[in-house]
């Protein structure tokens, strides 16, 4: 592809500062919500759309809601809806003092006055408005003493507020006002403070986008092929840009929509095809001898056998270890399937045939438990593993850099610390990253240069609902350990509430009395260790000294220092400790077989995937074992405490219905897929992981929940196109060359990585 002479850049990847309208204040804004390009631009798509149908004057919204005089609100008819109604702003004023305060806005039409109120935010929306400027607010009808109101309403500008800002030339103005009920759909952006501050609230927007496509839509290349567009039965580009900013009814809109959908799934999927492809029939790799006395003396060596789920991706690993081209496999398995020792056995064939193997961990702590798991399976084996991570003393740190020099460090586990310059290794040719959806691709590409293209083993104990893996790991070939040790009993999960607290410690105690281990975790009150530290502590000695003043109680939280989470967890291995009281430190990587309940008190507070995980810890033996969620029944108690505050009181029992979703699901199955992907639904692919980690794409138009049918077709039809075309050179696939050279110059650079 790179042979490929670079054409006449697309208008599409110009900068918005050539625009007029956008001078250097609106750029610089523009750049922290990811618009630089006309591209980025012309793709910030309204976020809803007025439907001139569902506006009303204040007259009708009245005459709809009173039917007759003495009606009262919940006799009003047609009020289940959301209603729309254009109206400048007449007044506005805070009533009431302190916590009773409210925000009143009084907007009007050519047909009478209403309400618009706010509970709460009066600060906030004190500075929200100007007299006589437009607004369409949105919302279900109420009153009080008959004056019809909007409690809460949503609210769009309709023209431009008079802000301070630069504008290089006068471009086409249109009074919206007049045209809502003459046909169309009128577009409302998404907009922040910090927008508006420079006039892009929804007027802006519309003025800024209109008068871009006005002036830049005949210069706008085509970025499909005709064959996909006939085959998708999809309009022209130029077409759905025009129309997704202005359509003129519902049929237009929804085609515009596909269109720029598939447009995104499609340049996504080409790169990850062709990222694929310079994999697997570019890029020379390491052609390993697969045949391994250490891997043999391994698993001879364990006191279990391996789950036929382990010898099939075992397989899998091994075929690709002895190809010539590179491996990029990602291995999926659930919480205690065993995924470490199919990795170590991978591992040790690296290792018999000369080369170093690196296993990389996103934290301290699950590194270290990582090596000393390593270790302790490795015992009587003559193999060299060393734990490389940032907070190390200077003396051992240059030791362990030494020897990864050298060659003698065989296996190196470790931390972000690997990416690091002054780590240099002999001769690196297996790689292992563990929990990858912590690592973003170009922190892959940096651990692979350290070696002559590594083959690369990724591993995540985090079930990934299919949409996600398509566009996280679309890449990569894929294994999955979709079965449990013979002698795993499923884990019994119920849900108990506070009132039942006492049963639940009768429990217990009767399982430790049949000689099993439980865990006691407590969540985080906030984000902050000491407020975490506090809350473990506390309930530490409250089950000590009133509940379990006879048994052994151990404490484990993450402001330990190594040595002293060592002992405690040595202690608790060796039985020498009943009950374990921790807080989330133990989610990952602790194995005690005996331990049988996992008791997580105010899981109420604890993500989806998080309590999957902490469950995790026990069903590791052959007994059966037991998970109790204890939960407050605080947030229905919340919600009548904020009943004068219709916001807030909304949002309390929107938590509710959440917390009941998710301890129900924990209940209902113990498959972290169906876990995985109800916690996808509940929290949107951007926080699926806890954190909104660097590899995941974000899409402007396309929704990987809903679209999903979409995405499948795009991904066939990319892939479909780089096994015919891997160099992009038929004519018929210029425009794909172009519009990737133009727009996504990162497909290039990302040609070659895992």
């Amino acid at each position: 592809m790179s042979s490929v002479a670079l054409t006449s850049p697309n208008i599409l990847s110009q900068p918005i500062q050539f625009l007029k309208g956008i001078g250097e204040r609106r750029a610089d804004v523009l750049k922290k919500f990811g618009v630089q390009t006309v591209h980025d631009l012309f793709f910030y798509v309204p976020r809803r759309y007025l439907d001139r149908t569902s506006i009303v004057t204040i007259e009708q919204l009245r005459q709809t809601y009173f039917r007759s005089p003495d009606q009262t609100m919940n006799e009003a008819a047609d009020v289940q809806k959301d209603f729309t109604v254009v109206g400048d702003v007449r007044s506005f004023r805070v009533m009431g003092m302190g916590k009773k305060s409210r925000f009143v806005l009084i907007l009007g039409d050519d047909t009478g006055t209403m309400q618009c109120i706010w509970f709460g935010g009066v600060q906030y929306w004190k500075t929200k408005f100007q007299i006589g400027e437009t607004l369409a607010v949105s919302g279900q009808p109420s009153a009080f003493g008959g004056v019809l109101q909007f409690v809460h309403p949503s609210v769009d500008r309709i023209a431009e507020r008079n802000a301070e800002i630069e504008v290089q030339e006068e471009t086409p103005q249109v009074d919206w006002t007049k045209t809502l009920n003459t046909g169309g759909l009128v577009p409302l952006y998404p907009s922040s403070k910090e927008l508006e501050r420079v006039g892009l609230d929804s007027g802006g927007f519309r003025r800024v986008i209109g008068n871009a496509i006005q002036k830049l839509l005949p210069r706008v290349d085509e970025s499909l092929p005709p064959y996909l567009l006939s085959r998708q039965k999809i309009i022209a580009l130029r077409d759905a840009l025009q129309r997704v900013h202005f359509p003129k009814g519902m049929d237009e809109l929804g085609e515009s929509l596909r269109r720029l959908k598939y447009d995104e799934f499609f340049y996504f999927q080409i790169k990850l095809a062709l990222r694929r492809n310079g994999i697997k029939t570019e890029m020379n790799g390491i052609s390993f001898k697969v045949q391994s006395k250490l891997a043999r003396q391994l698993v001879d060596s364990l006191s279990f056998k391996l789950t036929q789920a382990q010898i099939r991706v075992i397989k899998d690993i091994t075929e690709d270890m002895s190809s010539s081209k590179p491996m990029n496999r990602l291995l999926q398995g659930d919480v205690g399937s065993g995924k470490t020792i199919v990795a170590l056995t991978s591992m040790l064939i690296a290792v018999e045939n000369g080369y170093q193997a690196v296993f990389m961990a996103p934290t301290e702590i699950l590194a270290e438990q990582h090596s000393k798991t390593l270790a302790s399976l490795l015992k009587g084996i003559d193999v060299n593993v060393r734990l490389l991570v940032g907070a190390q003393r200077t003396k051992l740190r240059r030791d362990i850099l030494d020897d990864v020099q050298r060659g003698s460090a065989q296996i190196v586990v470790g931390t972000h610390a690997l990416f690091e310059k002054g780590v240099e290794f002999a001769n690196l040719g297996y790689v292992v990253i563990d929990e990858q959806h912590r690592f973003g691709v170009l922190q892959r590409q940096s651990l692979q240069k350290k070696g002559a293209n590594p083959d690369v083993l990724v591993m995540t104990a985090t079930p990934i609902p299919r949409t996600l893996s398509l566009t996280l790991y679309g890449d990569l070939d894929v294994s999955i350990i979709n079965e449990l040790p013979k002698d795993r009993k499923p884990i019994k999960t119920v849900l108990r509430y506070e009132e039942e607290k006492a049963s639940v410690f009768t429990f217990v105690r009767d399982e430790i009395n049949k000689g099993r281990q439980a865990y006691f975790v407590y969540p985080l009150v906030e984000e902050s260790e000491k407020l975490d530290l506090k809350a473990a502590t506390v309930h530490y000695e409250q089950l000590q000294s009133a509940v379990f003043p006879d048994l052994k109680l151990g404490l484990l939280h993450g402001r330990l220092s190594s040595e002293e989470k060592d002992e405690v967890m040595q202690r608790f291995k060796n039985k020498e400790i009943h009950i374990l009281v921790a807080t989330t430190v133990i989610e990952v990587g602790i194995d005690v077989p005996n331990a049988s309940i996992m008791v997580i008190e105010n899981a109420e507070r604890f993500g989806l995937s998080q309590l999957h995980q902490l469950r995790g810890r026990v069903g590791r033996g052959s007994e059966q074992s037991f998970c109790i969620l204890l939960s407050k029944k605080w947030i229905a108690a919340k919600a009548n405490r904020l009943s004068a505050d219709p916001v807030k009181m909304h949002e309390a029992i929107d938590e509710q219905r959440l917390a009941e979703r998710r301890l129900a699901t924990m209940v209902q199955t113990n498959d972290g897929f169906k876990i995985a992907e109800v916690d996808l639904q509940l929290r949107g692919p951007g926080d699926f992981f806890g954190t909104r980690q660097s590899g995941l794409p974000e899409f402007r138009v396309a929704d990987i929940l809903t679209d999903t049918v979409l995405l499948d077709e795009a991904r066939r039809d990319a892939f479909e196109l780089v096994e015919k075309d891997p160099h992009l050179k038929l004519p018929e696939h210029h425009v794909v060359a172009e519009h990737l050279r133009s727009l996504h110059r990162d497909a290039f650079a990302l040609m070659k990585i895992a």
